[in-house]
């Protein structure tokens, strides 16, 4: 399964899930006292590892963090190789002033934007979604 890669299916199919929990970003050096099982994502950096985790593990692991976030996937199958989709979803959200970040996986995107602009956030979304059926 490569995904789609026509965007007017894709934003028709956008399908917004807001999960449950609230999602903090933190910087480490290590993962070493991090168990894998807490760990929704992480990247390396040169100056060190970016990790995403729910909020009350980084809490319980006394981990710093500044930004908490709620999590909304985009529940249709995008391919990596389609143009168009985050400029389309954070330029609408950007519209509505809501910060928002962005992790394309291998299935679906997922958009972490303030814990406060998440409602605001979903009714962007579906928004967008209506728009493009009218479109069509």
């Amino acid at each position: 399964m490569e995904g789609e890669t026509n965007l007017s299916t894709i934003l028709e199919n956008l399908n917004p899930l807001l999960n449950n929990g609230k999602y903090v970003f933190t910087k480490v050096d290590s993962l070493d006292l991090i168990p894998f099982s807490k760990i929704l994502f992480l990247f390396k950096e040169q100056e060190g590892i970016t990790v995403v985790l729910e909020k009350h593990f980084a809490e319980e692991l006394n981990l710093n963090f500044s930004y908490v976030a709620s999590w909304i996937t985009l529940e249709v199958h995008s391919s990596l190789a389609a143009v168009g989709l985050t400029a389309a979803f954070s330029q609408a959200l950007g519209k509505a002033n809501i910060s928002c970040n962005v992790v394309a996986a291998y299935l679906h995107d997922h958009i972490f934007v303030d814990e406060n602009d998440a409602q605001k956030a979903m009714d962007v979304l579906l928004k967008l979604k209506e728009e493009n059926k009218k479109h069509l």
